[in-house]
C-alpha cells in the first residue's frame, strides 16, 4: 500500500475546494463528472459523487477539484472526500481515458487550435491552479462558446471577470472581433 498526502486548498469560489494528492490522479487531459453516470468507468469519482452535496468533480493532474452545493458542512465534506480518495486511491487508475467519460467537445485543428494555444499560454494556468478550466464548446464565424469547469463551473468572477479578461486576450492576440459566451 502506498502512502499517499493530500492536501487541501481553497478556491476563489466558496463551493469548491482542491485536493492536491503526491501522486496523479489523471496522467493526461482533464476529466470532469457532475452525475454518478458519467462516472461509471472511475470508481474513486462515483463514490465521491455519492457524498450528499457533492455537485461536480475535475480531475486534472495531481488534483481533483470537488464543488458543493453551497449548503454541505466543508469540514464534514472535506473529511469524507479525504477518506475516500485514501480507501480508493491503490485500486485508481489515473490513465482512465477520456472516452469513458462524457466528452462532446469539439476536436482541436485550425482555428481552435490556435485559440487552445492562446488560451493554454496565458488563461488556463491561472484557471488550473485555482482548481478549474475552461472547455470550448464551439466557433461560430467569430462566436466562441465556452464552458467553465472545476471550481470555475459555478464561480461568480467567471461569469463576469474571467469572460472579460478571456474576450480581450483573444481580441489582442487572435481577432479583434471576437465574441466569447458561456453555455
Amino acid at each position: 500500500m502506498k502512502k499517499y498526502t493530500i492536501s487541501v486548498q481553497p478556491t476563489p469560489n466558496p463551493n469548491a475546494l482542491k485536493f492536491v494528492l503526491n501522486v496523479p490522479l489523471k496522467a493526461r487531459d482533464t476529466a470532469v463528472f457532475k452525475t454518478r453516470k458519467d462516472a461509471d468507468a472511475v470508481p474513486l469519482a462515483k463514490a465521491i459523487l455519492k457524498l450528499d452535496g457533492v455537485t461536480e468533480l475535475y480531475f486534472s493532474g495531481n488534483f481533483l477539484t470537488v464543488t458543493q452545493n453551497g449548503a454541505a458542512d466543508w469540514d464534514k465534506l472535506e473529511k469524507e472526500v479525504k477518506d475516500t480518495v485514501l480507501k480508493l486511491m491503490d485500486a485508481h487508475n489515473p490513465d482512465f481515458e477520456l472516452s469513458s467519460v462524457k466528452n462532446d467537445s469539439p476536436k482541436p485543428g485550425g482555428e481552435l487550435a490556435k485559440i487552445n494555444e492562446i488560451l493554454d499560454r496565458t488563461i488556463r494556468p491561472a484557471l488550473q491552479h485555482d482548481g478549474g478550466d475552461l472547455e470550448i464548446l464551439s466557433l461560430e464565424g467569430k462566436t466562441l462558446t465556452i464552458s467553465y469547469q472545476g471550481a470555475c463551473g459555478c464561480c461568480p468572477h467567471a461569469a463576469m471577470g474571467t469572460l472579460y479578461a478571456i474576450q480581450n486576450i483573444l481580441r489582442d492576440q487572435y481577432d479583434s472581433e471576437i465574441l466569447i459566451e458561456m453555455a
